[in-house]
Formats: structure tokens, sequence, C-alpha cells
């Protein structure tokens, strides 16, 4: 006989169940999606990213079963694509001369952050050389006369009669 459960009528209500959701966090650049749920993400025909990847378009992971693994970055480049040829009536020729142009500036941003970064680290060098120099030049340099300034060698020594600098110099002391 099997057993059942009370009627519930006016009482209290059933205990709620209670779903927990759990989010993993993905490299956008894995492969993760196989090409029917990228197809589905991207909002077209699995046919159409077969196609898009005979022409270099796209170009999916595979799994070591050789089945086509698309990544978060394949389906965005999917829809760039797609908005391409939809929105702005691109052919496939032009939306590979597109990216193509787009990996090139890419590219070029890369190496100008690069010279940049170079031209800092060489600018901060030649301050550094700079203010050497002009430290060595400050131990040569001392007041004479007013403020003027001369080489330490060819100061003459406050002390009478001390002709010790110039005397190296000018042995007859004048």
């Amino acid at each position: 006989m099997a057993r059942r459960e009370p009627a519930r009528g006016g009482g209290a209500p059933a205990p709620r169940r209670v779903t927990q959701v759990t989010r993993v966090s993905v490299e956008t650049g894995r492969g993760v999606f196989m090409i029917s749920v990228a197809a589905e993400l991207a909002q077209m025909h699995p046919q159409t990213l077969r196609m898009y990847e005979a022409r270099g378009l796209i170009e999916p992971k595979r799994s070591p079963k050789g089945t086509r693994l698309y990544s978060q970055d394949d389906v965005e480049r999917l829809r760039r694509i797609q908005e391409m040829t939809t929105e702005l009536g691109l052919n496939l020729a032009g939306v590979e001369r597109v990216l193509e142009l787009e990996a090139q500036v890419e590219q070029m941003n890369a190496q100008i952050e690069d010279l940049e970064l170079q031209a800092l680290h060489t600018k901060v060098e030649l301050a550094e050389e700079l203010e050497a120099v002009r430290r060595s030049f400050r131990a040569e340099l001392v007041p004479y006369r007013g403020g003027a300034l001369v080489r330490a060698d060819d100061a003459r020594s406050p002390f009478p009669g001390d002709r010790s600098r110039n005397t190296e110099r000018n042995p007859d002391g004048g």
C-alpha cells in the first residue's frame, strides 16, 4: 500500500527549495564552447562558423579528439564579423581586410608604447648623467671676487703666503 502525504490545505506553505548557483571563471581565450553553443551565442548557424574558419577569419582551438572548441574571445570575434557583414554591408574580403588593419594598428600601438617606455628610461638616464656632470662642476667651481665662478685650480688661496695651488701650474709664482 502506498503511503500518502497529508494534504496541506490551509496549513503552512511548503518549504522553498533554494537553488545554489556556482560561478566558474575561465580565461576568455580558452576554448570551452562546442560549435553548436558558440553558434547559438553568436546567433548564427554552425555552418557559418565552419565557413569563417575555412576563410581564416576564426581559428578555434581543438580538443585532443579534434572537436572545435570556441572561446569567449572567439564568440566576440564572430559577433564582430556578423556586425560588419550585416550592419556595415561588408563582404568577407572586406571583413578580412578590416581585421588585418585592426591587428596592424594594435601591433603599432604596442610598438609605440614600447618606444615611449624606452624614451622615458633614456630621459631618466640622461637626467641622472646631467646631474652627475653638474655635481662634478660644482666641486671644481668656487665663488671668487663678488660671486664670479672660477675653477678651483685657478683660485688663489685666501691664506697669505699659500701659493700651493698656483705653484703647481705656474712655478714662477705669477
